[in-house]
């Protein structure tokens, strides 16, 4: 496999994190709806911190496309552990939330 071919099926992946949390966004401010007013102050604090990181990793993604070769690599080691913390926010939320 090439690194172009890396990149791409790399870059496609983190796509399609980036939908699935787009889709829990959508599913808690559905359930937020439906709550009464102190879950729903919780729910919309929860999903601004959500929107934002979905942005930074948005961020990322736009970063790792446009990086050069010799600095994908690099580029790739240093957003792993923004997107780790990013996964961990998300997973934290939706625990949080599907009780």
């Amino acid at each position: 496999m090439s690194l172009k071919d890396a990149k791409d099926a790399h870059i496609a992946k983190l796509k399609l994190q980036l939908d699935e949390w787009s889709a829990d966004i959508d599913a808690m401010e559905a359930s937020a709806k439906q709550a009464d007013a102190e879950l729903k102050a919780k729910y919309r604090d929860k999903i601004e911190e959500l929107r934002y990181q979905k942005t930074l990793a948005h961020g990322r993604i736009i970063a790792l496309q446009d990086a050069a070769d010799d600095a994908w690599e690099e580029l790739l080691k240093g957003s792993e552990s923004v997107w780790k913390t990013i996964k961990q926010t998300f997973a934290d939320a939706k625990a949080k939330f599907d009780r």
